[in-house]
């Protein structure tokens, strides 16, 4: 459960093209997180224009939460934030504050892109480090939005792969993406063309690339998330998109 609740936020959006921005001011997706029909938990996602040091910025916020009897087996709440840049679309800042069933952690990474070193507060545990960290490097959240607008998926073919630097915590991740093709989705909203996806992070304790992972993300320049889904060893755990606002363009749904 704490597991698909952070991979919806961190895969909560996808790819567009480098001419036009796929998210902006006002964005804001709701997912539910379900086995089958009993609903396990919610998270969240939204957008907002703002600065910091100076700086414009999109503040990303995002937000998961056990409901229910979920709640009383696994009490998950967890928040994340990216300030992420309007002109570069890297991050500046990182914050992670997570209570799951008792394990918790407080923590902000701030990105110097000049020299490639990344100060990581350990709120917790009063410590603070200096790590260095790869060129162009994202953090788990504004990872997604770079692609969303920086990812050609006009000649994208099955099979492909996209890799790109994550740092998380206080480590250097690879992450890799690969194209499993495109797909139908039957959703509330109708039926919508869906880019099908594998994500995985490779030589990291977070995430590993056995674990299968799939994600479905609209054919149009939002490259909005509608579906998430972990295979588990008995059945799956989704994360589908229920409600969302404020969209960039415009929402593309097959017609009968």
């Amino acid at each position: 459960m704490k597991r698909l609740l952070l991979l919806s936020l961190l895969l909560l959006s996808f790819y567009g093209f480098a001419q036009e921005r796929a998210y902006g001011d006002g964005e804001w997706f709701k997912f539910r997180v379900h086995y089958g029909f009993v609903t396990a938990g919610y998270a969240t996602l939204e957008v907002d224009n703002t600065s910091l040091n100076g700086v414009p910025v999109f503040h990303v916020k995002g937000e998961g939460r056990t409901v229910g009897l979920s709640k009383l087996f696994f009490d998950v709440e967890d928040y994340y934030q990216s300030y992420i840049d309007q002109d570069t679309d890297l991050p500046h800042r990182f914050i992670r504050k997570i209570d799951e069933g008792g394990h918790t952690k407080d923590i902000q990474i701030d990105f110097d892109h000049s020299t490639g070193i990344a100060l990581v507060n350990n709120i917790k545990h009063d410590k603070v480090d200096a790590v260095s960290f790869p060129k162009d490097a994202q953090d788990m959240v504004s990872a997604f939005y770079y692609l969303r607008n920086y990812l050609d998926v006009s000649d994208i073919e099955e099979g492909d792969t996209i890799d790109m630097n994550m740092f998380f915590d206080k480590e250097n991740y690879k992450f890799r993406l690969k194209f499993l093709g495109r797909d139908t989705l039957d959703t509330k909203f109708g039926k919508v063309p869906t880019l099908k996806f594998r994500p995985y992070v490779q030589a990291g304790r977070v995430f590993k690339e056995k674990e299968s992972l799939t994600v479905w993300v609209t054919d149009d320049k939002n490259k909005m998330p509608m579906l998430i889904k972990a295979d588990l060893a008995v059945g799956s755990l989704k994360a589908t998109l229920t409600e969302f606002k404020g969209l960039q363009h415009s929402f593309k749904i097959i017609m009968d």
